[in-house]
């Protein structure tokens, strides 16, 4: 990455984590839905997209729909099955992973994809679902919430400078040509420190801090197949970014991609370990 793209990138990110942050640490739960969703709308506007609707009027309308669902999700007798909705999408990331695994070659793609269509909304649905559920229902429920965005960003930080760094086996070159396998392992490395010091600050017993870091390892790894989705998805359009909005960064996609996958997985897990304890 040139130096002028990577303090670009870094300069977005200065000014989007404090706000983040903020929001997280200050915001009720539904306020907080409300400014995650209002993000998610401008990504389902790049969804649409990469799912070949190319008409500003067709974006729209599949940007309105996603968030008419968000409204109806909302809804206080809906809202008692998210956990179960964030349980399927644990299920759906785990059939995508499947899918990675055994892509051979990727199809360019011309019209509308309709199935595709369909598959943004499962994406960009799930972390919504996943971190109103967990700031809502976990005990320090917004520091969990904090936690797993710093748990993407050391990772993802990890990821760029150790593969940079030591990188000589591409990872996937097929969706993503500079991802490698040592940047990945230098995620895997940051995302057990991470599980490691929110163990210890919760004074957890040796086998539940063990079960923990194995969890923010897993969350590290389902991360890496957000990105990797993403990548097939912009590469069967012959594109490069999701979007312009984001300087150094792409779209809002772009920025989001590792959050898409790996909050349902921390969720889940999260919640199944408080009822252990």
């Amino acid at each position: 990455m040139p130096t002028s793209k990577l303090q670009q990138r870094t300069l977005t990110a200065l000014l989007m984590a404090p706000l983040a942050v903020a929001g997280v640490l200050l915001l009720p739960t539904p306020y907080l839905a409300l400014c995650l969703g209002l993000v998610l709308v401008l990504a389902a506007w790049e969804w649409a997209a990469l799912a070949g609707i190319s008409s500003a009027a067709g974006r729209v309308i599949y940007a309105a729909l996603f968030a008419l669902s968000l409204i109806v999700l909302w809804h206080p007798w809906l809202r008692q099955w998210f956990a179960y909705l964030n349980a399927a999408m644990v299920v759906f990331w785990c059939a995508v992973a499947f899918f990675l695994l055994r892509l051979r070659a990727i199809e360019r793609k011309s019209g509308p994809d309709l199935a595709m269509a369909a598959a943004g909304l499962a994406v960009l649905v799930g972390p919504w679902v996943a971190i109103a559920y967990l700031h809502a229902n976990a005990s320090e429920g917004p520091y969990l919430v904090l936690f797993l965005l710093v748990l993407i960003w050391v990772a993802d930080i990890l990821a760029y400078f150790t593969g940079r760094r030591w990188g000589r086996e591409k990872l996937a070159p097929l969706l993503s040509p500079g991802k490698t396998r040592a940047g990945v392992y230098g995620a895997l490395g940051g995302a057990a420190l991470c599980g490691f010091c929110l163990g210890w600050t919760m004074d957890l017993r040796p086998g539940y801090l063990v079960l923990l870091i194995v969890l923010c390892i897993l969350v590290a790894f389902a991360s890496v197949i957000g990105d990797l989705f993403e990548s097939f998805v912009k590469r069967s359009r012959d594109l490069k970014d999701s979007g312009h909005l984001l300087p150094g960064h792409g779209g809002v996609l772009d920025r989001i991609d590792s959050l898409t996958a790996a909050a349902p997985l921390f969720t889940l897990g999260i919640l199944w370990l408080e009822a252990q304890i």
